[in-house]
């Protein structure tokens, strides 16, 4: 390191005489200014750091960081940001989508809301455990029931997730009931009760070898398929099989939370069609015939346009109709077991192609958000369905998008609570986060 030159004044003339020593007074003076100089300095360098963080954090506050979400994120509910209208924007779902209420455990739909989960979409893990609180039942898309020759086998356990459920059940005390889609050749398994006895036994021993509370069991729609709903003694074998399965689902009890506890079994059923029940159709003699014995019936009120015919996902009049269908002549206000009922609510939208032929399908939160983005679009509302629409073009080809808003989902949430009926919801990782403001 180079060392500091000393500042000596120029040698006299005589330079072999050797400069007189400074007075001793001077060199204390010099001492004590160096002294003081180096004090100055001491406490300049270590308080102005301070002062300037503090100066700093006072103009640029800091944000805190709650999981992946940031404070800026948060904000009021929905309903007090005044944004649950029909006369919306583009501009202002791109901008207030994200942002959602601090609160995210307080419930404004007290009814029980079942939710669903893909294992192809994680974002729904994430919400499941960000909003625990909002949901009573989580069904998390896993199981097939198969059949392999003459052999029944139960698909999917490599889906399951069990550090996600105790996550779950850490954040609130919402039940578990992972879906089983029975696939299984519905002749085979319904005319031998042997079978019917081997798939209610794989069922039951794999909830309680994973610790779930019961299942999601989805039948009804693959029945149709294969057209043994139209023989009405085979009809009487399907409905006899889901009653065997609850009962045995019932028969195993637990403790969890300081509660005495028994497997559930929740049952999917399709919403009819037309006006008019066909014999493929779950009708009042049906939901009549299982529900003492079921504790829940998803109903899926959603999927009512296709790409082969455009329109809207779930208009409000259908799914009024389809639940005073299914409850029949008991079709009031308050009918016996209305309560078990979950209605339907589709979190995820379509695209529909309307020119060039038919096509299109169904899109998630994130492509309506860059949809949006890229063709800035001017959204419709149309009461005689109840819900928002917007449509583009795209190389000279007309697209009709529709896709739920915090409006349709809002009548939606009301029209179940006049009845006094739950909610399902498919599914939760599709939606855009201010949704779950509503619930």
């Amino acid at each position: 390191m180079a060392k500091r030159r000393d500042r000596r004044a120029p040698p006299g003339p005589d330079s072999r005489t050797p400069p007189a020593p400074p007075a001793q007074g001077a060199r204390t003076i010099d001492a004590a200014t160096h002294t003081r100089i180096s004090i100055f300095f001491f406490f300049l360098f270590l308080f102005f750091p301070i002062v300037s963080v503090l100066v700093y954090r006072l103009i640029y506050p800091p944000q805190t960081y709650t999981d992946t979400h940031t404070d800026t994120n948060k904000s009021g509910s929905v309903y007090e940001r005044g944004l649950v209208r029909a006369d919306v924007s583009y501009e202002e779902i791109l901008a207030e989508n994200s942002k959602v209420s601090e609160n995210t455990s307080s419930r404004h739909y007290s009814n029980p809301v079942l939710a669903y989960v893909t294992p192809w979409n994680s974002k729904g893990y994430e919400i499941a455990k960000r909003f625990t609180s909002k949901f009573t039942h989580l069904s998390p898309v896993w199981y097939e029931l198969k059949s392999e020759g003459s052999q029944l086998v139960l698909e999917g356990r490599h889906n399951a997730d069990i550090g996600w459920i105790s996550e779950l059940r850490t954040n609130g005390n919402v039940l578990v009931l992972p879906r089983v889609v029975l696939e299984a050749f519905p002749t085979q398994l319904l005319r031998k009760k042997q079978q019917w006895q081997k798939a209610i036994d794989l069922i039951v021993t794999e909830c309680k070898d994973m610790g779930y509370d019961g299942v999601v069991l989805e039948s009804w729609s693959r029945w149709a398929a294969y057209r043994v709903l139209d023989d009405q003694g085979m009809r009487g074998m399907a409905l006899d099989f889901v009653k065997r399965l609850a009962k045995s689902l019932h028969s195993f009890h637990f403790e969890r939370n300081n509660s005495n506890l028994h497997l559930q079994l929740v049952y999917v059923i399709p919403a009819p069609r037309s006006e008019e029940l066909k014999n493929y159709d779950f009708g009042p003699d049906d939901f009549q015939s299982l529900s003492e014995d079921v504790d829940g019936f998803s109903l899926m009120t959603y999927d009512f346009s296709g790409p082969h015919s455009p329109g809207p996902n779930a208009p409000l009049n259908w799914i009024r109709s389809s639940v005073q269908m299914l409850l029949g002549e008991t079709a009031n206000r308050s009918p016996s077991h209305v309560d078990k009922i979950f209605l339907g609510i589709n979190f995820y939208g379509n695209d529909f192609i309307l020119s060039e032929g038919s096509g299109g399908g169904a899109i998630t939160g994130r492509e309506y958000l860059s949809l949006m983005e890229k063709h800035r679009p001017v959204l419709q509302w149309k009461d005689n369905f109840a819900e928002h629409f917007f449509i583009y073009s795209d190389n000279h080809i007309n697209h009709a998008v529709f896709y739920p808003s915090l409006k349709s989902i809002s009548l939606r949430l009301a029209e179940a609570r006049s009845w006094g009926a739950g909610i399902s919801i498919w599914e939760i990782g599709q939606g855009l986060d201010y949704f779950f403001d509503l619930l």
